[in-house]
């Protein structure tokens, strides 16, 4: 009864005193308690991106607005501080997946690889590696069985074809610097 933490999904939850501090600025923010897709980009200080940059927050957003209503409210607001504070690697990979799988048909083609990392080039700066040479690099390495698919399934997503998809987090993360370096020891 004394537990001010909550545990979800197998990791500890934020504390009810801060969850209660994120709520008062939360509503103190946007008093309607919705979180536009504006003011997302407002708070992360991205607008007047590039479209691919641009599509690329759209979607991360939209990951996040889990009933799909168009908006972030408090539960998936303090989901998502949740999520990047507290997550464990395999909840942020099975998010960053979910983020990757534009389409939501369960498995990343090409496409959607070049996409994500032609919108993190744009977020991020120029890179050693264009998009495409970097897809291509990844992509061969994991359409082990050539279907133009490179995963189809969230389990394989972890470790595929000997690809450390942490690595590819850590990329995804990284705001500048060489974007090849995650794949040298392929």
């Amino acid at each position: 009864m004394g537990n001010n933490e909550s545990r979800a999904g197998g990791q500890a939850a934020v504390p009810a005193k801060e969850t209660y501090v994120w709520y008062r600025k939360f509503m103190r923010e946007y008093p309607s308690g919705l979180q536009t897709l504006h003011e997302f980009k407002t708070l992360l200080g991205l607008q007047g991106l590039n479209p691919k940059a641009n599509q690329h927050v759209d979607q991360v957003y939209n990951t996040f607005d889990m009933n799909k209503d168009g908006f972030i409210d408090f539960l998936e607001f303090i989901a998502a501080i949740n999520l990047v504070i507290r997550g464990k690697m395999d909840q942020k990979l099975k998010w960053y997946f979910k983020l990757y799988d534009a389409d939501g048909n369960g498995s990343i083609d090409k496409k959607e690889l070049l996409n994500i990392f032609m919108a993190v080039q744009a977020l991020n700066g120029q890179q050693t590696l264009s998009p495409e040479e970097f897809t291509n690099l990844v992509f061969n390495k994991i359409d082990i069985n050539n279907d133009g698919k490179a995963v189809t399934l969230l389990g394989e997503f972890f470790v595929t074809a000997g690809i450390d998809f942490r690595r590819i987090y850590q990329w995804h993360g990284k705001r500048s610097g060489s974007s090849g370096h995650c794949f040298q020891e392929l």
